[in-house]
This record gives C-alpha cells, structure tokens and sequence, in this order.
C-alpha cells in the first residue's frame, strides 16, 4: 500500500498570478517561456515525481516559481533551482525565505542549463553504485521548448558516461516536452512516431509519458500540448557502444524515415562504395536491408552500429566521410557550373 506523502504549508505568499503582476513579469517568447499557474495542477505534476522527502531536487527553468512551490511542499532536502532569466530573482527568492523560515535550503543558480557544469551540485554521501536503486537525487522541469530536445540529448549522453547527476547512480528526472516530442520519446518499434529521439532515450533509459498537460493551462498559451514524462537509467543499458557513434548510425538510419533503412545507412560511406558496404552491414547484422526504420529495436541498431564499427576497424578512411559536406560541396559545384553557364551565354 502507498503511503500518503505528507505535504508542507509554506508561510503566506502572493499567488504566482499575484506576482507576476507586482514585478510586471512577462513570458519572453524568444526563451519559450511559459508558466503554469494552476497550483493543483503542479501538485499533480510533482506527484508524478515521486516521493522528494530526503532528496536532493535539482529543478531547471523555474520562472516565477509556480512549479517550485509545489516542489517546496514535498520537503525536499535541498531544492537547487537553475533559472537562466533573472528577472525572476525577487520572487525565487522570496521562496528561499519562505522555505527557509520552515528550516528548508533553497539554492537559486543564475545559469544556462544548457552551459552549467553539474558535476559539483550535489554531496557526494548521496551516491550508489550503478546496479542499486536510484540514488536520493531527482532533476525536475517544465523545460522551455526550444532547449527540451537538445538538452534530453545532452544528458542522455551523460547518462551514457555516468557523468553529471549520474556519476551518482541510476538519477531519476521527470520533465515537460512537446506532446508530439513526448509521444516520440516513448515510441515503441512500428509506432508512426518512432524516430531517432525514441532510440536514443530507449537505450540508455525507461522514458514512461505520465499525462498530457492542455496549452490552455499555460500562460501564455503555446499551440501545443505539453506531455510529462519520467525517465529512468537503465541498470544494464540495451548497447554498450559509446553514445556518439551509436547516435551517428541512428541519425543516418532516421534521415530517411520512409525508405528502406538502408537507404539512410548507405550515407554512412562514400559513393563509390556505398552500396557494397551497406548491404555488407546488413548481412553482418543479419537484417533485412529493406526493414523500415521505425520497425528497428534498439538491438537491431546496436547490431548495425557493431558492423558499422567493424567496417571502420578494415577501413579507416570511411571514418572521415560526412555525408552533409559532401552534398555541400556537390551543390557548390552544381552552383559554381550554373554560374559558369549563365555568364558564358552573356
């Protein structure tokens, strides 16, 4: 049976409606900024988070503080919140005072979560190793949607290389995404939304979409709903190739998501050669080349990524190709020679 988590009454403070009014905040649509204002609603999300007493809470991207406060119910140990926006430093801190008149610790961090060395945030006393639970440490945020993909990549590659929040165990966050980038989070193989991201997440960690969050609870309202997802590390992750490559031969395989996968993995290698050494990766991984992208597992990838690896270790060279720079420099030259014509003709 579930425990009741018991909850805290901070001392009386202004609503985040309130606030925003008193110091003439307004969402900056240039950082994606948009707040959630329905106290019951970021209870419900932080919930979701799990049990927080004992723990040390990282949040990202607090704004005004409206997720914050129902973070500070929960009694964490120590809540560290990253804010890029300072502007929203009289009402974070207005929440450190509160917090602290009940003996809680709030830290404010005026930074980019997408710049901040993580490493030294946390006491080392809550570390575990890898194999046992998770450790008393959980990141939580209703991430700005410009920064949601690329820092899920970020840190699913430190997850790979337990660096950061995971060079303390198997760290827990639960975060807010685009509902059609959640959706593709969870993806399971054959899923119409199955893509490179669903991969990515699905190797290194247990991505569970908890609910979907309607536009109209944000203020201002995005076009789009919000999905609240929670990933766990993996104890054992589904390959152990190192993050960057095992990303390189995902992204080539979902360029081309409604051909045949070996289409995407024929960019792999150079013209001349590559529709030899991408059948060769097939008959390696014993696939089918005319497989699909979005029906490949993640051990259908890791199995082309060892192939891929091996045909580098007989061919170095293969290594260096770009497929990008090479269409580059084809369209430069198809630019230069029409440029060529046209003052030939005059």
């Amino acid at each position: 049976m579930n425990k009741k988590i018991a909850t805290l009454r901070l001392p009386p403070l202004p609503t985040i409606r309130e606030l925003l009014k008193i110091y003439k905040l307004r969402a900056m649509k240039q950082l994606s900024q948009n707040f959630l204002l329905n106290e019951n609603l970021t209870d419900k999300i932080i919930k979701k988070a799990g049990n927080l007493g004992e723990y040390h809470v990282l949040e990202i991207g607090p704004g005004p503080g409206g997720l914050t406060r129902s973070i500070l119910k929960y009694q964490p140990r120590k809540l560290i919140v990253v804010e890029k926006d300072k502007r929203f430093q009289p009402t974070l801190e207005m929440l450190a005072d509160a917090f602290a008149a009940v003996n809680g610790k709030m830290e404010i961090i005026f930074d980019d979560i997408m710049k901040i060395n993580l490493n030294n945030v946390f006491p080392m006393t809550e570390a575990k190793p890898w194999s046992d639970t998770t450790p008393k440490i959980k990141l939580i945020g209703n991430l700005p949607f410009n920064v949601s993909t690329p820092l899920i990549i970020k840190w699913l590659h430190a997850i790979s290389e337990k660096r950061g929040p995971w060079e303390f165990g198997r760290t827990r966050m639960t975060l807010t995404f685009q509902k059609e980038v959640g959706e593709r989070l969870v993806a399971p193989p054959k899923s119409i939304q199955r893509c490179r991201l669903s991969v990515m997440a699905q190797a290194w960690t247990c991505p569970v979409m908890h609910f979907v969050i309607p536009g109209t609870a944000f203020i201002p309202k995005p076009e789009v709903d919000v999905a609240l997802i929670t990933f766990v590390p993996l104890t054992v992750p589904r390959t152990q190739h190192e993050f960057k490559i095992f990303e390189k031969v995902t992204r080539h395989i979902f360029s081309f998501r409604q051909k045949y996968s070996i289409r995407g993995i024929e960019t792999l290698f150079p013209l001349e050669n590559r529709t030899e050494l991408g059948q060769m990766m097939y008959k390696l991984s014993d696939l089918n080349p005319e497989t699909r992208p979005i029906e490949l597992t993640v051990e259908n990838i890791d199995k082309l990524v060892s192939a891929y690896k091996y045909l580098l270790e007989k061919h170095p060279h293969i290594g260096l190709y770009e497929y990008r720079a090479s269409r580059r420099i084809v369209s430069l030259s198809h630019a230069k020679h029409i440029e060529v014509a046209e003052c030939t003709e005059l």
